[in-house]
């Protein structure tokens, strides 16, 4: 997979702050530099920093892996980010999320028949990616179910993604070929 704008960098073109910043990451839970990682290595200690938020953000979150990837494939049909939502929604699917909510989102529509756990990381979502606030409702269910940290932890799943998402949107990182990309909502 390649970038239109930023072409893969070859460990002869990185310099040490880039191949230390690509070594921790081949060396982590991810096992190697794809995704947004090639474009945020041209910025190595944002992208250091970044790669660790989301090494927390997806692999050591106080919330189950199906509900994280919830999240994470909100923000992907919210940013239209094909990369993320290619790789993601395999992974929502994996951890137990129903094809059947993965295709309400990329619809851009609510989708039935969730479980109570997935409604209430839904609502919170949804509210906070459209309306960049939380209602005492929403909040309340969060908080009530998951916990002080894991209303914090989605938090920081959503805004970690939207960086991805801003990333991968902006370096026009491409899709495998037999990826079927998300249809523009407007």
């Amino acid at each position: 997979m390649s970038t239109q704008r930023f072409p893969a960098l070859t460990q002869e073109q990185m310099n040490p702050a880039q191949k230390q910043m690509a070594d921790a990451i081949a060396a982590g839970p991810r096992g190697s530099v794809r995704g947004p990682f090639n474009v945020l290595l041209r910025s190595p200690d944002l992208g250091d920093r970044v790669q660790r938020v989301g090494e927390y953000v997806r692999f050591k979150s106080s919330l189950s892996q199906r509900l994280n990837e919830l999240g994470i494939i909100m923000v992907a049909r919210k940013w239209t980010a094909q990369y993320e939502w290619y790789a993601h929604r395999a992974l929502a699917v994996k951890a137990g999320l129903s094809e059947a909510i993965c295709d309400a989102i990329a619809e851009g529509k609510r989708p039935a028949n969730m479980a109570a756990d997935e409604t209430i990381v839904y609502n919170f979502s949804h509210e906070l990616l459209e309306t960049t606030r939380v209602s005492d409702a929403t909040f309340n269910a969060m908080t009530a179910t998951f916990g002080e940290q894991g209303a914090v932890d989605l938090i920081g799943a959503l805004g970690y993604y939207t960086i991805v998402s801003m990333v991968l949107n902006v370096g026009e990182v491409a899709l495998p070929p037999d990826a079927v990309p998300l249809k523009p909502l407007r």
